[in-house]
């Protein structure tokens, strides 16, 4: 990397499927230690975006400096059914006392030491993600990954996670790219939120919102109109669809 507190440097990103640019011409930097969320309609190129970030899938031009340790949460914690929690926590490590004492202090970070030797199959689905982010925590990434890792989650589920995670990446200072659709959950998380849309960034806005950041908080809600404007959103179409989902 060209800087110390540089993590991630695109420049001239480009990706084309077919005759479409899905990534056109980005220019990005993510910092160390920076929490980024990135939001844009569904097809605007977020997950490309995050893949090949995340070495699984190639920019057709341009160039992408990324540090080589990295990790990605997924929606879905793709834990192994065969292996018990802490063997999926510790799964492409090497095998060993050290391992296991890191895995097992992973696990203890995310709330789960009890439920070490538990089957995934037995865990709930925030418990199961739990499990994912332990993983990818325990490989100590310059580089953290989230590709809509709250998605699957009930509402609770969903605000006690992002609570965890904000946690766990203010102790462990990776740069973070989240990739959500949720506006609350980005301006709640988020030092900085990047809208996506044509193929790059149209807002780039740092969230001065202090924390305990609440949905109540006029700045937070100013915010909260801003993104949504910017994704092509009202707010009387935002407001129906939240009750919508609160009523399921």
């Amino acid at each position: 990397m060209t800087g110390t507190s540089t993590a991630v440097r695109l420049r001239g990103l480009r990706r084309v499927f077919g005759d479409r640019a899905v990534l056109d011409g980005i220019d990005l930097d993510l910092a160390r230690g920076e929490f980024t969320a990135l939001l844009g309609a569904s097809g605007t190129g977020k997950t490309t975006l995050l893949r090949i970030l995340a070495g699984l899938d190639t920019a057709d031009e341009g160039t992408v400096l990324v540090p080589p340790a990295r990790t990605v949460v997924f929606q879905e914690p793709r834990l192994v059914p065969s292996k018990r929690v802490l063997a999926n926590a510790t799964v492409g490590l090497p095998r060993g006392a050290r391992t296991r004492e890191r895995g097992l202090r992973a696990l203890a970070e995310v709330g789960l030491e009890r439920h070490a030797r538990a089957w995934p199959g037995t865990l709930s689905g925030g418990e199961a993600q739990r499990v994912a982010l332990a993983r990818a925590l325990l490989r100590e990434p310059e580089l953290l990954l989230l590709d809509e890792p709250f998605a699957a989650l009930d509402a609770l589920t969903r605000l006690r996670m992002q609570d965890l995670v904000g946690a766990l990446c203010r102790r462990h200072r990776p740069a973070v790219l989240l990739v959500t659709h949720d506006v609350d959950e980005a301006v709640r998380l988020a030092d900085r939120v990047l809208v996506l849309r044509d193929g790059k960034p149209v807002t780039d806005l740092r969230v001065a919102v202090p924390g305990p950041r609440d949905g109540a908080d006029p700045a937070f809600a100013a915010l909260r109109r801003r993104l949504l404007a910017d994704l092509g959103v009202t707010v009387d179409a935002a407001t129906a669809a939240t009750t919508a989902t609160d009523r399921k």
